[in-house]
Formats: structure tokens, sequence, C-alpha cells
């Protein structure tokens, strides 16, 4: 769907907005939001641009396990997700092992590399190697439980049940406030991936009333949610340096789950083309890898050219060196990951078909 790699580029451009207008001041050796403060209170909501990600991944995973079994599900996230990474974890320890490049330093060991390069280096309270990477950690939970949708089969009913059940167990886990349930809940992450799941059932299904529900209960949720990430953030470094505002946020959000609605309502048709698919395949190269660069080469630039000469260069080399990770390393290693099945193969519908009316 070309409407959602285009939402996906932006998402991971107001992430990059984020980091390099506002967020990396060891970077810059300065505050980012005193060198840009008329885009500063817009490049703060850019911090929200992961929520959009929340969301049209819960439509894309729900998507892509429609009819399909639990090993071609493992491989097929095995097989998008770690090339890249891999890639990325090798250009941050290269970056900080054979230079002297201290900014976003994680101070890992050889040992922590290792077992960043397994994606599960939060289970074992080990530091990320890239600020990045919590979201990936999110995501790993979220793929764990649809793994259990995809055993007892994928069908409309149950997803609406596991939706639901997933809901109602945010509102406990928010009342109860225990880590543990939280780590398995994600109370602050599930309404994203709910509505998108919600979202997916409406554009598959036709513009039932019970997802629109989900959808609801998730954009409600996701009001405190999102307060409460980006007031974690201006408590950290002040308003001063975060200036952004409840309004601003409270927008943000609403705007973010109009667009997603629009698209799988089909209100919003974009007409599928190479750049499209080139942004949609530079967007998660890019989110992995602008850190990476702006290390390289914020501190280098800054003292020669002015604050939105270094930002424009450097947003400009971090999308071509993504684009170039897509194309000339992701891509091969993914085909070569990929499982080869003969001709004569096929394999049958995980999928079970209901007859009943769609609530």
């Amino acid at each position: 769907m070309a409407e959602l790699d285009l939402l996906r580029f932006l998402a991971a451009l107001a992430v990059v907005a984020f980091h390099y207008l506002v967020a990396y001041a060891s970077v810059w050796g300065d505050r980012p939001a005193e060198l840009f403060p008329a885009l500063a209170p817009i490049a703060g909501l850019g911090i929200l641009g992961v929520e959009l990600f929340f969301i049209i991944s819960g439509f894309v995973i729900l998507m892509s396990v429609w009819g399909r079994g639990l090993g071609a599900f493992a491989r097929s996230r095995l097989v998008r997700l770690y090339p890249a990474y891999w890639l990325s974890l090798a250009a941050i320890a290269a970056l900080y092992g054979l230079t002297a490049a201290k900014p976003l330093n994680p101070k890992l060991s050889p040992g922590d590399y290792l077992v960043n390069a397994t994606m599960f280096q939060r289970l074992f309270k080990i530091t990320d190697a890239s600020g990045v990477y919590w979201s990936l950690w999110a995501e790993l939970r979220f793929y764990l439980l649809i793994a259990i949708l995809v055993i007892v089969g994928v069908t409309y009913r149950r997803v609406l049940v596991f939706g639901g059940v997933w809901l109602a167990a945010v509102v406990i886990a928010r009342e109860l406030g225990n880590p543990v349930v939280d780590e398995i809940v994600m109370p602050k992450y599930a309404p994203y991936f709910v509505a998108g799941m919600a979202l997916y059932l409406i554009h598959k299904h036709g513009n039932a009333w019970l997802p629109w529900l989900y959808v609801l209960a998730g954009y409600g949720l996701s009001w405190d949610s999102a307060l409460g990430r980006v007031h974690s953030r201006i408590d950290a470094a002040g308003f001063k340096n975060m200036p952004v505002t409840d309004v601003g946020v409270i927008v943000t959000i609403t705007l973010i789950f109009a667009a997603t609605a629009l698209v799988a309502l089909g209100l919003v048709r974009l007409r599928p083309s190479r750049l499209l698919t080139a942004l949609g395949g530079t967007t998660y190269p890019l989110y992995l890898f602008h850190s990476v660069i702006a290390v390289a080469l914020i501190p280098l630039l800054a003292g020669d050219l002015p604050p939105w000469a270094v930002v424009t260069i450097t947003t400009l080399t971090a999308i071509v060196v993504s684009y170039l990770v897509y194309s000339f390393a992701e891509r091969p290693i993914q085909r070569l990951l990929k499982p080869r099945r003969s001709p004569q193969t096929t394999s049958a519908p995980v999928v079970q078909v209901e007859k009943a009316s769609v609530p």
C-alpha cells in the first residue's frame, strides 16, 4: 500500500526532526531548540512519530499474518527486522570503536554488543546500543503476542477478542502499576497496536461498528500515554529545550489517528510508484542509521556552517545512506535469508473462514 509507505517515511522524518532539532544536545554541543527556535515547537512533536509507527505496525502485521502459519510469520519478521538492524549495530560499534566520537556513546563491551545483536538486550538489562532501539523491544513483544493469535488461528472474531482482551488488560495494568505486567501488556503502546489492527479489520471487512470502538478506545487511551512520554522529556530537559504543549500533543495524536483511518477507509489512495516503494524501503534504515550519521557529521560541520545548513546536509546524507543500505545491503541479505519454495510446493492457509455476520 503506497499510502502506508508514505506515512512510514513521514514518521521516520518526524523522528529525525525531533532528534536533530531538539534532542541531540550532546551531538551539537549546544541546545538544538535554541539553534532552531522557530522549528523546535513543531520538531519536538516528532517524538510521536514512533506512535504512528506502532499504529501502522498493528495494521501491517495483522495483514501479513492473515492466512499464514507461525513458521512463515516468524521467518518473515526475522528477514524483515534483523538485516538492517545488524548493519546499524555494526556501524555503531565501528563508530565508537574506531573513532574518537563521544556523543551518544553507549559504552558497551563486546559482549554487550553481542547481546544487542539478539534484539533482546532489554530482557537482560543491558543498555541499547542506540537510543532508537527501545521501540524495537516493543515491536518484538507485539510479535510474541501476535504469535499466540496465529497459533489459535486468525479470524475476524478472534482478532476482536484478542484486541478486546488486550485493551482490558491495558486498563488493569495501569491500575496495578506492576513492572512485570507492564512488560507483557505494554499499557503505554498497546492502544496503538490494537487501533492499527482494528483499522485493518475495517479495511479488509468493511466499515463495521465494533472495530471502530477499538479505534476510539485506542485513541482515548493514547492521550495519557503520549502526554506522559512528552512530559517525561520536558521534566528531563526543561520546557525551554523541549517546547511542546499539551494541545500540540493532542492535536498530533488526533492527526495520526485520522490519517491512518483515512487510509484504512480507502479515502486516501496513492498510485504505487518506484519512488514511494523506495521511500517505504528507506524508512527502517533511516530510523536505525540517522543517529550514527548525526554523531559522525554534525560535530564535524557545526563549526564551519550555519545550523540550518548542517541539519540539511546531515538529513540528506542520512536519507541517501539509508537508501543505499536498503538497496545494496538489506535487500540482498533479505533475499539470501528468504526461504525458497519449489513451484510445486503449496501451503494450506491457516485462516479459518467464518460465515457469521460481521458485528
